[in-house]
């Protein structure tokens, strides 16, 4: 594929930003701007995104980091056993003084919504986010309320291994975008975590905005605009079919699952500051996108974690679809 990229200032600007917006994030979160920018990339592909690894790697403060640097609405939810699902969305209350009922609105009801160790809770809990990240709305008795935009949510959870979690069902994890591994920081980046006069609190306090709301969601509507070729669109539908026929997989990837990567695939080319795709958008996108919604069939039950199955069968796959030039 032959491109030339003619950018615009309005481009230039837009990518600055982004620049701008990722440089701040690694002040907080250092060693790791793969993971930032694959945060990015579920932001203005308008999706949900899961981060998932042990505790201490940093889940909660990249998603803290990113809401602090937009000038937005942000709500934090851990979550618990006994945490309700009206304590996520709301709940109506009578007023005696009007005799009416009132909505009161929960916490789900912000730009920006850490579902800190979302998988702690019931699966009852889990479902009252699956209206809101699915449609951007919440009902509660018959009456239908919207939630602000641009609307994310940022779930970690721990491995399903620890004791005392729930594994979240299919239906769930389809809702995001992208599922995020942290992964151990690299011994350099450690050392300067270790020799830095802050410690990651106070870091990120001195964060300050970098983008308002408004600006965020018409971001979002410019990478609608990525111009994504057919010989792309054919490559993608044949990794998704090629998981849907492997023997190693019980459940391959649903047309939502091919939506997502084409919308996160235009995202990356907008970070990376091209109004085009190129292949290794979507070959960056393929396991973060697809490997928490195939399901590893068990009559190929390795020692591997189920999600680590996933990400082997994803990678073989991708090394043998031939990649369009």
């Amino acid at each position: 594929m032959d491109h030339t990229q003619t950018g615009t200032p309005s481009r230039a600007l837009r990518t600055g930003q982004l620049a701008e917006l990722q440089r701040a994030i690694a002040t907080v979160i250092r060693g790791k701007d793969d993971v930032i920018r694959l945060a990015l990339v579920g932001l203005l592909a308008r999706g949900h995104i899961l981060i998932e690894d042990v505790p201490g790697v940093g889940k909660t403060m990249l998603a803290r980091a990113l809401a602090r640097c937009l000038n937005c609405s942000f709500q934090r939810i851990q979550f618990t056993s006994d945490l309700l699902p009206s304590d996520v969305i709301g709940i109506s209350v009578y007023n005696q003084r009007e005799q009416t009922f009132q909505f009161k609105q929960g916490p789900v009801f912000a730009n920006v919504v850490l579902a800190d160790e979302i998988n702690r809770t019931t699966p009852k809990t889990q479902s009252a986010l699956l209206e809101a990240m699915n449609e951007q709305q919440v009902t509660v008795d018959d009456r239908t309320y919207p939630l602000p935009r641009p609307f994310l949510v940022l779930a970690t959870q721990n491995p399903i291994e620890h004791h005392g979690t729930y594994p979240l069902p299919e239906s769930q994890l389809d809702r995001f975008l992208l599922r995020i591994r942290m992964g151990y920081p690299e011994a350099k980046s450690e050392k300067e975590i270790l020799r830095t006069e802050n410690d990651p609190q106070q870091a990120l306090e001195k964060l300050r905005a970098v983008m308002p709301a408004e600006e965020v969601h018409e971001l979002q509507e410019q990478v609608r605009r990525v111009r994504v070729e057919e010989a792309l669109l054919d490559y993608a539908l044949a990794i998704v079919n090629r998981t849907r026929a492997s023997e190693h997989l019980a459940l391959g990837v649903s047309p939502r699952g091919a939506m997502m990567l084409h919308r996160a695939a235009q995202a990356m080319a907008f970070v990376e500051g091209r109004d085009y795709c190129v292949p290794d958008d979507f070959k960056r996108l393929v396991i973060p996108v697809f490997a928490h919604r195939a399901v590893v069939s068990t009559r190929y039950a390795s020692t591997l974690r189920k999600a680590d199955q996933a990400e082997a069968v994803l990678q073989e796959i991708l090394d043998s679809t031939e990649v369009p030039l």
